[in-house]
């Protein structure tokens, strides 16, 4: 029997659909793609806890899955609207149910503010683009979610909100000069959350029709200088996703293969397969 993943889309109904218009798929649709194609027996159901009235696993059901992923989301948590209320509740629902979880940006804010954390706005404003220098902890050189990466690297990132109150139980692993938790281990009510701030499951084809979409952003908040400049950094990042071997793009933005590579690019979603979703089915009596 092939792995079972549940993977929770952080966007309500309008966002969702907004970036599958613009890109093809949802981001739960593009992570679960993501996911399969690291295992390739994975199948992959998807929840939509945004949306009222939606029908969410009970107790029985998280359990039944051999990993949960958490997708990102344009919402901002410190809101608690109901749409965010509910999703709160189910990290709660997935801490007790001890199946291995992950998470991607908003991911980790829900999880650390499930586990009694905080999740407030970057005094430093917004992160985009690329997170650049995340380096890791004391800790997280020793642990197997980042196994494999280098002193420092650079992930793709958006985000304007951060982890800014640490829960009981919290381990940081690795952190930059923007934003001091870009990866944690947290746990809580038996149940064990890795994640990271930063979107190891975005290919810069993706990442560029998110951006695209946001020029006003990038011009406001000084990123671009003009709605031109915004449009032509997103086209560059789209031609280097068609062409990773395009030096010159790769040079003028500072990409390097951590990014480029897809297989390094996911690093952490394949050390969540292979360390904790792998070796827990067989310890849960799955395999």
């Amino acid at each position: 029997m092939g792995l079972r993943f549940l993977v929770v889309e952080g966007n309500t109904r309008g966002a969702r659909q907004a970036h599958r218009e613009a890109y093809g798929l949802m981001p739960s649709e593009s992570y679960a793609a993501v996911i399969q194609a690291i295992a390739g027996e994975a199948v992959c159901d998807i929840a939509f806890p945004a949306d009222p009235g939606a029908n969410l696993p009970d107790a029985a059901g998280l359990e039944s899955y051999d990993g949960i992923v958490l997708t990102g989301s344009h919402l901002n948590i410190y809101d608690r609207t109901p749409d965010i209320l509910s999703q709160i509740d189910l990290m709660r629902a997935i801490y007790a149910s001890r199946t291995p979880s992950f998470g991607s940006c908003w991911g980790l804010q829900v999880a650390a503010v499930a586990a009694d954390g905080d999740v407030r706005p970057n005094p430093l404003g917004r992160e985009v683009g690329l997170a650049r220098r995340i380096t890791a902890t004391e800790a997280g050189r020793e642990h197997p979610l980042l196994a494999g990466r280098p002193a420092a690297y650079d992930a793709p990132a958006i985000h304007l909100d951060m982890v800014t109150a640490l829960p009981d139980d919290c381990t940081v692993l690795a952190g930059n000069a923007v934003s001091p938790v870009q990866a944690a281990e947290i746990r809580q009510d038996g149940g064990v959350f890795w994640g990271v701030q930063y979107h190891p499951e975005f290919s810069l084809g993706e990442l560029a029709v998110i951006l695209g979409r946001r020029t006003e952003i990038l011009v406001r908040e000084g990123f671009c200088r003009t709605a031109e400049d915004a449009v032509a950094y997103a086209q560059d990042l789209s031609a280097l996703d068609r062409d990773p071997a395009r030096f010159d793009l790769a040079w003028r933005h500072g990409i390097d293969a951590e990014v480029l590579d897809p297989q390094r690019r996911t690093r952490e979603i394949r050390n969540f397969i292979e360390h904790r979703v792998r070796a827990e089915r067989s310890a849960r009596g799955r395999a």
